[in-house]
């Protein structure tokens, strides 16, 4: 809503901007509603970044998703390989309009001489995450139905998919390090993935298996192929952040998925579900 958005920077006069606003989902929810992604976040897009302009604020730090990068492609993933072909087909609305903050980016930049630009994290998890039975991503769901199956009784858990594709995840308390550093340090247009290192990538069968032992389930998990995988792997590189954020020290994903695990079923009443 732009009417919104401009009382809110009229209230707070922000002079430093990190946009996270956006209309998510897992892989499911994205393949039900690629239109509905494409408009929303389009239009929050474009009210974000033209009222920061309209309100000369100083740096814009915008977030956009590992999604956006082309399916076919050579591995690792870098940042120069955002627009060179189209992504995915399961998330083609949210990935391409995740894809034009690059372009609105660099349009301020041209003509306004705007600080504005992007980070690109990998998949992200952790305390306050959306834990919805329909429209979460891949982590929050699976400790929310592994948690119900606990509850239930039940001595089989279902994981959708083959549990074969590749995924690389950061917490979210590492993430929000790194946006910090990024809104203090980064002052280039081009986007800088934040990611874990390539050798962190793991299978969803194997966070299943994390989150089974950080739930303490005996049961067994069973995997449902009839369900889509989506993208076999989205590898990125962080060689720049490492570059440039060389001491940077990532939580292991068993520590980050067993804190989220305690987080969750400790505050189960109060997180979105």
């Amino acid at each position: 809503d732009k009417a919104q958005t401009k009382a809110l920077f009229d209230k707070h006069k922000p002079t430093h901007v990190i946009h996270l606003a956006a209309m998510v989902g897992g892989l499911f929810h994205n393949m039900a509603h690629n239109l509905d992604f494409f408009r929303e976040n389009m239009a929050i897009n474009d009210n974000v970044l033209q009222t920061s302009y309209e309100y000369n604020v100083k740096k814009v730090v915008s977030c956009l998703s590992t999604c956006i990068f082309p399916d076919k492609t050579t591995y690792p993933i870098d940042e120069t390989m955002v627009h060179n072909g189209p992504p995915h087909i399961s998330n083609f609305g949210y990935s391409y309009a995740k894809r034009m903050i690059d372009v609105l980016n660099r349009g301020y930049k041209e003509q306004h001489g705007c600080m504005f630009t992007s980070v690109v994290p990998c998949n992200v998890f952790g305390p306050h995450d959306n834990f919805s039975l329909t429209d979460s991503h891949v982590i929050p769901a699976l400790i929310r139905r592994m948690h119900d199956a606990m509850i239930n009784g039940e001595e089989k858990f279902t994981v959708l998919g083959s549990g074969r594709p590749l995924r690389q995840f950061i917490f979210s308390e590492d993430l929000a390090r790194l946006f910090v550093w990024a809104l203090r340090h980064y002052h280039s247009v081009d986007p800088l993935i934040l990611s874990v290192d390539e050798e962190e990538e793991v299978s969803i069968a194997e966070v299943a298996e994390a989150i089974k032992q950080a739930h303490g389930y005996e049961g067994e998990i069973v995997f449902d192929t009839s369900k889509a995988d989506g993208q076999h792997k989205k590898t990125a590189s962080n060689r720049k952040l490492r570059a440039l954020n060389k001491h940077f020290q990532f939580t292991p994903l068993h520590t980050a998925v067993h804190f989220t695990v305690d987080w969750f079923k400790h505050n189960r009443e109060h997180a979105r579900l």
